[in-house]
């Protein structure tokens, strides 16, 4: 079984990389990070033997992303699982006061990027006749929250994509699967605040949240079921959370 994970270099997509290596599964990994991807499929390949494909690109740059797949060995094009994890959110801002540099990375890397690679490798998974596409996408495809209209709507588009990769990869057998977390304390909220930790650590105060490892076994669990069940959309949240707008915070 072959999985390609994207934006593998933390967070959702490091802790999917992890759980899918201890269970013998080969892996492409992705990143803009070399050290640290690098570092992960050595580890990987180490800790339990799987053939580890590490591809340095950023999914915004549509010629990379077309060129790097398109040079990957005929091994590792025969792929079970897509997992679209990389994403983030830039800022948190009124429409009116948010910067339109963090719109375009947002739009970028969230839903164009996703398209980007899916378009690649949807493909072969359509000659193979087999496959399954899980994107990560987020609460807030669900509901909007204060300042965060731009970042939403991107989920929302994940939400929109997701729908129509279902209706559309049907006739060819492949599953597509939404996977939707809340709260969860990765470097989500460093990457959002551009690295002040003080404010992305506030993002937790009085609740716990999910962990990167919650995440991965959802992913994991949707990406074995059976070849005639499908999970189409998994909504993931803390206990202590009942919206992207909502958290009971303990005093």
């Amino acid at each position: 079984m072959v999985a390609l994970i994207t934006g593998a270099t933390s967070g959702f997509g490091k802790a999917i990389a992890e759980l899918f290596a201890s269970k013998q599964w080969n892996l492409v990994l992705t990143g803009r990070r070399a050290d640290r991807l690098h570092e992960l499929a050595d580890r990987l390949t180490k800790l339990y033997g799987v053939g580890v494909l590490p591809l340095v690109f950023d999914v915004r740059d549509r010629s990379a992303v077309e060129a790097v797949l398109g040079s990957m060995p005929l091994e590792y094009r025969a792929l079970d699982v897509l997992v679209n994890n990389a994403g983030l959110a830039a800022g948190l801002a009124t429409v009116q006061e948010s910067d339109p540099e963090d719109w375009d990375v947002m739009i970028d890397t969230n839903v164009k990027g996703l398209l980007y690679v899916s378009r690649v490798i949807i493909p072969w998974m359509i000659e193979r006749g087999t496959g399954h596409v899980i994107n990560i996408g987020s609460t807030a495809a669900k509901d909007v929250y204060p300042s965060g209209s731009v970042y939403c709507a991107t989920k929302h588009a994940v939400d929109a994509i997701s729908k129509g990769m279902r209706i559309d990869l049907l006739p060819h057998g492949i599953k597509v699967t939404n996977v939707n977390p809340g709260a969860a304390e990765t470097e989500f909220s460093l990457v959002r605040f551009k690295g002040d930790q003080e404010r992305a650590s506030k993002v937790y105060d009085g609740i716990d949240p999910i962990r990167a490892e919650d995440i991965a076994e959802v992913v994991y669990f949707a990406a074995t079921r059976p070849p005639h069940i499908v999970l189409n959309d998994i909504i993931v949240t803390p206990l202590a959370q009942a919206s992207s707008s909502y958290i009971h915070r303990k005093a």
